[in-house]
Formats: C-alpha cells, sequence, structure tokens
C-alpha cells in the first residue's frame, strides 16, 4: 500500500508548504520512500527546502497532473507528497472527476489523504466546507490542520456544524504548534530543512537545535496517529541526540543567512 497527500487550504498563508516541509522530514526521518510534487512554481516554498526529494507540476495541466498517478503506479509502497499552491482547487477537483482519479489511486492501492490546513479565520471554515462538498466520498481521508501559528482563536470552528461535518465524515483533527516566530525566521531566512534546523552547530545554538528537534517528535507523534503505512524502510531513522558535529557540517547553503543573537 502506499499513500498520497494532498496539501492544501486553496487560502494563501495558512501554512501549506510549512506543513508539507513537515510531513517530508516525517518520511525521511522515518526513512520513508516518498516524492514529493511542488505545484507553486512563483515562490517554490517547498522545493528551496526539500529541491533534492521534490519536482514541479502545473495543477492546471491535466497531462502534469497525470505524473502523479505514474508515479503511483511505478512506486506501489512509496508515498506522494502533493505541495498545493493556492488557488489551485478548482483545477485539481476537475482532474480528479474527469479522471475518477480517486478510484484510479484505490485500484492501484494507493489510499488518499487531504491536508486542509487553516487558520483561525472565517474564510478557511468556509473553504473547508467547499472541500466537503465537492469530495463527498470518505475514501478520501481528511486531515483538518489548525495551524497555531496563523491564529489561536479556533473556538468559533471548533462549534461549527463545519466542524461537526468534518467529524462525522471520520475526519482526523490536528493542531500544528507555532515554532518559535525568531526562529522560524531563521530557518527560513535560511532554507534550512527541519533536519539541518536541528542539527546544524554551523547554524543554530543548541537551544535553538533541541528546540527544533522537540518541536519536531511532538508532531511525529500526531502523524503517526494518522496515518496506515506499511511502507518499506529506505534508510534508519535519525536519533536527534546522536547526530556529530562532523554530520552536521555543510547543511547550509553558501551565502546563508544567519539572525545575529
Amino acid at each position: 500500500m502506499g499513500n498520497i497527500h494532498f496539501i492544501g487550504g486553496e487560502k494563501g498563508g495558512v501554512g501549506k508548504s510549512f506543513t508539507a516541509r513537515l510531513l517530508a522530514q516525517y518520511f525521511i526521518d522515518s526513512g520513508i520512500a516518498f516524492r514529493a510534487f511542488d505545484t507553486d512554481r512563483s515562490h517554490e516554498t517547498f522545493s528551496r527546502f526539500y529541491g533534492d526529494y521534490s519536482t514541479h507540476i502545473d495543477a492546471n495541466e491535466f497531462d502534469s497532473l497525470d505524473e502523479l498517478v505514474e508515479y503511483a503506479e511505478d512506486n506501489p509502497h512509496h508515498q506522494i507528497l502533493v505541495d498545493l499552491a493556492a488557488q489551485t482547487f478548482a483545477p485539481l477537483a476537475r482532474w480528479m472527476e474527469d479522471s475518477d482519479a480517486i478510484e484510479m489511486f484505490l485500484e492501484l492501492d494507493y489510499k488518499l489523504y487531504f491536508w486542509h490546513v487553516m487558520d483561525d479565520g472565517a474564510d478557511s471554515m468556509f473553504l473547508l466546507e467547499k472541500l466537503m462538498r465537492s469530495f463527498p466520498d470518505t475514501a478520501l481521508q481528511l486531515v483538518v490542520v489548525k495551524n497555531l501559528g496563523r491564529g489561536g482563536a479556533f473556538e468559533h470552528f471548533d462549534a461549527s456544524p463545519a466542524y461537526q461535518q468534518a467529524m462525522d465524515r471520520g475526519a482526523s483533527i490536528i493542531e500544528l504548534a507555532e515554532l518559535q516566530p525568531t526562529l522560524m525566521r531563521k530557518i527560513d531566512f535560511n532554507s534550512l530543512s527541519f533536519w539541518a534546523a536541528s542539527n546544524s552547530r554551523q547554524a543554530m545554538s543548541i537551544v535553538e537545535r533541541k528546540r527544533v528537534g522537540a518541536w519536531l517528535k511532538k508532531h511525529y507523534a500526531l502523524i503517526d496517529d494518522i496515518m496506515v503505512m506499511s511502507t518499506p524502510q529506505e534508510q534508519p531513522a535519525i536519533d536527534y541526540g546522536s547526530v556529530t558535529q562532523d554530520q552536521a557540517q555543510d547543511v547550509l547553503p553558501e551565502g546563508s543567512f544567519t539572525e545575529p543573537a
């Protein structure tokens, strides 16, 4: 069995690529074979951090989206991660409907996940309702990600019919904890993967490295609870307490910015 993960939310700035990066690092640290597909050619937010693992596709072109199916057919036990740029829901939905994509992936023994990343605004809730109307098939496993880094007032959503509808269809609802803003800026300006941010002594202080490692472990436990995987191990999982200084060298691109203390 393989899994395909669509990371969306339709709205810009809610943390879609951030969530995709977390999931990618989870696969890497767990030794799980995966390939990421980045639909955002203008910002390349995901590819900037995990370029060695990603391929660009155009969500507006059927031929380009077909690459997802081709990869699944050639790699029956892998994970596929699709980082959806803002305003890509309509063409993706059209491709999925016209191609009978859900049935196609099920035939290939792939489980489908849609990670809806949201802030605490009403528009994110309305977009979730639209998603559930567009894909009523519960074969598409819904994961609702409440991004606390983009707002902490989710009580209105928690009391909404949209929340109850998501629960009724078996959705997983998780909270993505905020990573310290100063630390997050340093990671972004240096274009660091989460592995580099938790291991590079050149870029991060010991406190910062441990803080990133603790944040990752917390969210890995949430991901463990969500996914069903029968995936072959590709590489040994990383123990964040055992990486040597030599192993953490050369993880920064030349000319990287390091925020002053």
